[in-house]
């Protein structure tokens, strides 16, 4: 008589999810795309990010992500997202004027 076990299988090191690395090199600045690893989970790949980013202390900050929940705008598509707000002048500060009354602006 054969039990089927609960346990699931070890994931193979060639299936190992794909980690995007990013790396803030001093306070008060953007994080940067370093690069990318493979590791098992989140713990590990923020351990191995550390180990191949950050050998000479060049990092404050690191942060870790699956590759697949990265969602990107498509560049073909940039005017969808960024185009010029020209005709739109109220959206820019200078549109408006200062009241009377107002000193500190």
């Amino acid at each position: 008589m054969s039990e089927k076990s609960n346990v699931a299988a070890p994931i193979q090191r060639n299936q190992w999810p794909l980690w995007e690395v990013f790396v803030r090199s001093s306070r008060g600045l953007s994080h940067v795309h370093a690069g990318s690893l493979h590791a098992p989970d989140a713990k590990m790949a923020l351990r191995n990010a550390r180990d191949l980013y950050t050998r000479r202390n060049e990092g404050v900050s690191l942060w870790v992500v699956r590759s697949e929940d990265i969602v990107a705008s498509d560049p073909d598509y940039k005017d969808a997202y960024f185009e010029s707000s020209q005709g739109k002048n109220y959206r820019h500060a200078t549109y408006y004027t200062k009241s009377e009354g107002v000193k500190h602006l």
